[in-house]
C-alpha cells in the first residue's frame, strides 16, 4: 500500500442487494435476470468515471458464517434466503468486473465489511486517503481524517461531519448507536424498547455505551419519551447491549493475507467484457466497447436523486409584496412557512417568510435579518400586518409542515394564524406512523426524490452555527423558498394518498388537524410552577443522597462511585460474595436494575442502591432541571407537544417531559404539588378511568368485561372474583392486587413468566391464573387470536377510529421479534383508541371552553388526563362540563367514566 492514488473501496455486497431492489426486474432473451448485474455495473463504471486516477478495489462477502455467528447464533438470522433471481447474477457480475480489470476480494470466513475496514486502517496509516462507497451505515464508524463515505445511490459523500449531519452522532459513536438501537438488517438485537430517536438522545447527551451504563442516573432527565423507565430497561439488556456493540464492530485488523498487486488493477479485458455483454445483452455497453467514443454516457444510478427547477422571488420591494399578497389571496391555497431566531417558540423572532402557490416558483420576504444588503428589506411590523388579513382568515387556505410552531411564533407578534388547511407533517404521520421520520428532509427524499437544503448548510454546525437573522439574505431566501415549494409539493404527493385511505383522511381530517390550534394553545398557556418548592425538594434530596452514598459506602466496606458498573460489580459479587444472579455476554456479573431488585429481597446494599438511583433520576431530570425551564416573561413551563412521534397515535411532550412525572411515589407527587394556581384560581384534573380495559371491553364484545363495566363494579375486583373463584364481597387485597396486574398485562402481553415475577408466585401458577381468565374471559382471548391473525395477513392493526398501526416484524424470521410485533398488535389498537379518544375530548372542550368565554384554560395534557387552571367561582361549571363532554366524546359498548379532582395544586387535583 505505497501507492499515492486514493484508494476507494467498494462494498460489493451492498451494491449487490441495492441494486436488486431498486431496478425493476430485468432479463434477456435466453429469460436469466439481468436487473441486478446492470445496476451493479452501472455503478461501478460511474464511479470509475467520477474517479479516473484512484484505485477502485470490490469486495464481496464470502459464502458461509463468520465469527460473529459463533458468538451469536441469531446474527443475520433474520434475513431471508438469497432469491434465486439475484443468485444467478453473482457469477455474471463477478466476471464481469474481472473482465474490467478491477481487484475483486472475497474472503472465507471474514465478512466484506471487516475486510474494508481492515484495508481502510492500513491506508490510514500510511498517509494514503480511502474513499468507501457503500449505502452500509455500518461502515460509518470507520470515516476518519483519511476515510471518507460516499453512496453512490444518492451521490452524498459523508466525511466526520456529515456523519454528524446525517446520524447525529459522530464516527466514533456509530457503534454505541447499532448497540442501543440495534440493527434489523443484521439482527443485532441492540436494547429492547430504545430506537433510534431514543439512542441518540442517549449517546449526545451522556457519550457511549459505557458511558451511560456510568451515567444511567441521568437517564431519567432526557427530553426522550419513557425517559423515567429507560434506565431500567437499559440495565435489564445491557448484556444485549454489550453483546450488540462486539457484533456491531467491524473488525480492522483481520489478516488478509494480501499482496499489494492484490489490490492493483489489470488491464481491461475488453474480449472478455464483449463477451460477457453479449450473454447479458447490455446492448449500449456492447456498443462502447464495440465503438470507441460513440457512446461516452455510463448507465443511470438505480437511483436517482432529483432537484426539481425552483425559480426563488427575493421580496424586497413593497409593489412585488402586493403582487405576491393579491395572489395568495386568489389562490385556493397557498404553502406558508417562517423563518426564526430560535426554536424556542415562546422566544423566536421571526426573521422572514415564504410562500409557494405553484410548484416551481416561491418567494422570501426577508424583515429582519442583520446585514441585509444594498437591497435592505421591508419593515416586519408592516408586512406582518399586511399579512395579518390573510393569516387569520378561515377562508384562505394555508398548508405548512408543522404548522403548530408557525403558529406559535405568529402568536409572538400579535398573529392568529387560522385557516390550517393542511400540514405535511401529519399527512406523512397518518399514513404510515413508523414508515419514516416525517421531517421535511425525510419526506422529500422519500416522496419526491429530493434532497432539500439543511439547515446546517446556510447556518454552520455546532459552536459556530449561526442564527437566521445573521444568514446572507441570497442563502436565507434559497433556503426558505425551496421550503415552501416542498412543502406544496409534499401535500400534492400525500393528499392523493389519504384520499384513496377515506379512514386514514377522517383520522387526518377530524383529530389531526383540528387539534393543532389547540395543541398550540396549550402550549403557550404553560403551567405555573413553584421555583422554591422546587428548589426546596431538590435540596432535601440532595441531603437523602448524601445519607444514602454514606450508607452505601458503609456497608460496602469502603468508598466506590455509586454509578459505575464496574466497580459496583467488584463491591457485591468480589468482596461481599453475593451470588450471582445474571451474567453479562463477556461473563461478568451483571449488575442490572431487575439483578438489584432481586438482591434487594435478601441484601441491604442492593436496596440502598436502588433508592438511591430513583433519587438521583428524579432530582437530575425535575426538580434540578424544571426551575430552569421557566419562561422569564410568563413565569410558566411551557412544553413542546408532539403529534409526529409515536407510533400508537399518542402524544409525547419535551422540554420538560410532563407525561414522565412520576406519581407513584411521594416524591413523585411532590412535584407535581410544585404545579400550582395562582391566586383566586385552582387545579382541575380530568381523567378517563381505566380507559384501556373499557376500550378492551368495548373490542373484544366479551360478556363479562361488558357486565362488569355496564354495573359499574370494580373490574378488578370483578376479574379476581372470576379467576380465583369466590364470590365478589369475598376478594381480598391481595386477589385485587394480582387481578388487577392481570387485567393490565395481558393488555400489554405479559407472559406467564413476566407476570410471575410481578405478582410474587410461580410461573406455573401465573399461567394457570391466565388459563382461567382467558376460560372466564373468551371474548378476550378470541379477540386477541384474531387480532394476532390479522395482523399477520394484513401487516397492521387499527384503532377503534381507522388510525393504522403498521408492525414492520409481524411476519419476521426472527420468533423474538414476530413476538414482540403481536404483543404490539393486541395492545396498539386499545393505546392508539386512547390516544384517539383523548384528542377527541380535548378538541371537544377547547371548542366548548372558546365558546363559553369561561375564565378557565387547558394547561397540560398528560396521557388519558386533561389538567385546567380555572378561576374559582367557574370552578363547578368547568368540572361538570369537562365530566360530560369527555364521557361523551365517543360511543362505546360500555360507559367512558371521567374522574375530575379539584385543588391548589396538580396533586391535589389528581
Amino acid at each position: 500500500m505505497t501507492d499515492a492514488s486514493r484508494l476507494i473501496l467498494v462494498d460489493g455486497s451492498s451494491y449487490l442487494f441495492r441494486a436488486f431492489h431498486a431496478l425493476p426486474p430485468l432479463t434477456n432473451s435466453k429469460g436469466m435476470n439481468t436487473g441486478a448485474a446492470k445496476g451493479v455495473i452501472g455503478m461501478l463504471k460511474r464511479l470509475q468515471a467520477d474517479n479516473p486516477a484512484d484505485q477502485l478495489v470490490v469486495i464481496f462477502d464470502a459464502k458461509g458464517p463468520t465469527f460473529r455467528n459463533d458468538i451469536y447464533s441469531e446474527y443475520k438470522a433474520n434475513r431471508p434466503p438469497m432469491p434465486e433471481e439475484l443468485r444467478e447474477q453473482i457469477e455474471p457480475i463477478h466476471n464481469v468486473i474481472r473482465a474490467m480489470g478491477l481487484p475483486l476480494i472475497s474472503i472465507s470466513g471474514v465478512e466484506a465489511d471487516d475486510v474494508i475496514g481492515t484495508l481502510s486502517v492500513m491506508a490510514a496509516a500510511q498517509r494514503r486517503h480511502v474513499l468507501i462507497s457503500t449505502g452500509d451505515k455500518d461502515m460509518a464508524q470507520l470515516v476518519n481524517d483519511y476515510v471518507t463515505l460516499v453512496n453512490t445511490m444518492t451521490q452524498t459523500v459523508l466525511d466526520r461531519d456529515g456523519v454528524i449531519e446525517k446520524f447525529g452522532v459522530p464516527p466514533e459513536l456509530i457503534i454505541d448507536l447499532l448497540a442501543l438501537m440495534g440493527d434489523s438488517v443484521d439482527n443485532i438485537p441492540g436494547v429492547a424498547g430504545v430506537g433510534e430517536k431514543t439512542a441518540l438522545a442517549l449517546l449526545q447527551n451522556l457519550g457511549g455505551v459505557s458511558d451511560i451504563y456510568t451515567n444511567l442516573d441521568r437517564v431519567p432527565e432526557l427530553p426522550v419519551r419513557g425517559a423515567k423507565s429507560l434506565g431500567d430497561k437499559l440495565l435489564v439488556s445491557q448484556e444485549m447491549a454489550e453483546l450488540s456493540y462486539v457484533l456491531a464492530t467491524i473488525k480492522t485488523d483481520c489478516d488478509l493475507e494480501l499482496t499489494d498487486a492484490d489490490l492493483i488493477s489489470s488491464a481491461q479485458d475488453s474480449e472478455r467484457l464483449i463477451e460477457l455483454y453479449r450473454d447479458l445483452e447490455f446492448k449500449a455497453w456492447l456498443d462502447e466497447l464495440l465503438s470507441p467514443g460513440l457512446f461516452a454516457e455510463a448507465a443511470p444510478e438505480a437511483v436517482a436523486v432529483s432537484k426539481p427547477e425552483l425559480t426563488t422571488v427575493t421580496i424586497t420591494q413593497q409593489s412585488v409584496l402586493d403582487e405576491w399578497i393579491s395572489r395568495l389571496k386568489d389562490a385556493p391555497l397557498f404553502a406558508f412557512d417562517t423563518e426564526t431566531t430560535s426554536l424556542n417558540y415562546m422566544q423566536a423572532e421571526i426573521v422572514g417568510v415564504s410562500f409557494a402557490v405553484e410548484p416551481g416558483e416561491a418567494a422570501y420576504v426577508p424583515l429582519a435579518h442583520i446585514n441585509p444588503g444594498l437591497e435592505g428589506q421591508l419593515n416586519r411590523e408592516q408586512v406582518l400586518e399586511q399579512l395579518r388579513p390573510l393569516l387569520e382568515s378561515d377562508a384562505i387556505k394555508k398548508v405548512g409542515q408543522h404548522l403548530k410552531y408557525d403558529a406559535n411564533v405568529l402568536a409572538n407578534h400579535g398573529i392568529s394564524l387560522r385557516g390550517i388547511a393542511h400540514d405535511t407533517m401529519l399527512e406523512s404521520y397518518v399514513l404510515d406512523a413508523v414508515g419514516s421520520r416525517h421531517d421535511m428532509g425525510s419526506l422529500a427524499l422519500k416522496y419526491l426524490g429530493q434532497r432539500v437544503i439543511s439547515f446546517e448548510e446556510v447556518a454552520g454546525k455546532g459552536a459556530k452555527q449561526i442564527t437566521f437573522d445573521h444568514v446572507p439574505i441570497e442563502q436565507a431566501a434559497e433556503y426558505a423558498a425551496e421550503d415552501a415549494d416542498v412543502t406544496l409539493r409534499l401535500h400534492e404527493a400525500l393528499m392523493p394518498r389519504l384520499e384513496a385511505e377515506p379512514k386514514l383522511r377522517e383520522v387526518y381530517e377530524d383529530l389531526e388537524l383540528p387539534l393543532v390550534p389547540v395543541l398550540s394553545k396549550i402550549e403557550r398557556n404553560g403551567a405555573y410552577v413553584s421555583v422554591d418548592r422546587l428548589r426546596k425538594q431538590s435540596g432535601e434530596i440532595a441531603t437523602r443522597l448524601a445519607e444514602l452514598e454514606t450508607k452505601a459506602c458503609e456497608l460496602a466496606g469502603q468508598p466506590f462511585n455509586l454509578a459505575s458498573p464496574k466497580q459496583l460489580g467488584e463491591i457485591l459479587f468480589e468482596k461481599l460474595e453475593l451470588p450471582v444472579i445474571k451474567k453479562t455476554p463477556k461473563g461478568a456479573p451483571s449488575t442490572a436494575e431487575e439483578v438489584l431488585v432481586e438482591l434487594a429481597n435478601d441484601y441491604e446494599l442492593p436496596a440502598v442502591l436502588i433508592e438511591h438511583r430513583g433519587l438521583a433520576k428524579l432530582k437530575s431530570t425535575y426538580t434540578d432541571k424544571l426551575p430552569e425551564m421557566v419562561d422569564a416573561a410568563t413565569g410558566r413551563v411551557h412544553t413542546s407537544y408532539h403529534q409526529a412521534v409515536t407510533a400508537t397515535g399518542r402524544l409525547s411532550s419535551s422540554d420538560p417531559n410532563l407525561q414522565n412525572i412520576p406519581v407513584r411515589t411521594e416524591e413523585g407527587r411532590r412535584i407535581r404539588q410544585a404545579f400550582i394556581a395562582p391566586m383566586g384560581r385552582k387545579i382541575v384534573a380530568a381523567d378517563y378511568s381505566q380507559i384501556e380495559l373499557r376500550i378492551m371491553a368495548h373490542l373484544s364484545s366479551d360478556a363479562g368485561l361488558l357486565h362488569a363495566f355496564a354495573h359499574e363494579l370494580d373490574v378488578h375486583s370483578a376479574t379476581a372474583a372470576e379467576v380465583f373463584d369466590v364470590a365478589l364481597e369475598a376478594v381480598n387485597n391481595d386477589q385485587r392486587r394480582k387481578a388487577k396486574a392481570i387485567n393490565f398485562g395481558l393488555i400489554y402481553g405479559m407472559s406467564a413468566f413476566g407476570l410471575a415475577k410481578q405478582i410474587g408466585v410461580s410461573r406455573s401458577e401465573a399461567q394457570q391464573y391466565i388459563d382461567r381468565y382467558f376460560a372466564r374471559y373468551p371474548g378476550v382471548a378470541d379477540y386477541m387470536d384474531a387480532t394476532r391473525a390479522l395482523a399477520h395477513e394484513q401487516g397492521y392493526v387499527e384503532t377503534l377510529l381507522g388510525r393504522r398501526l403498521y408492525l414492520p416484524e409481524i411476519n419476521a424470521r426472527n420468533k423474538q421479534r414476530q413476538l414482540a410485533a403481536e404483543r404490539t398488535a393486541i395492545n396498539a389498537p386499545m393505546q392508539g383508541t386512547a390516544a384517539d379518544i383523548i384528542k377527541l375530548a380535548m378538541i371537544e372542550v377547547d371548542r366548548w371552553l372558546t365558546d363559553s368565554a369561561l375564565d378557565a384554560k387547558m394547561i397540560m395534557q398528560v396521557h388519558d388526563e386533561l389538567v385546567f387552571e380555572v378561576a374559582d367561582e367557574a370552578c363547578d361549571a368547568l368540572c361538570a362540563e369537562v365530566t360530560a363532554r369527555m364521557a361523551n366524546v365517543i360511543e362505546l359498548k360500555v360507559p367512558l367514566l371521567t374522574e375530575v379532582g379539584v385543588g391548589a395544586n396538580w396533586d391535589e387535583a389528581h
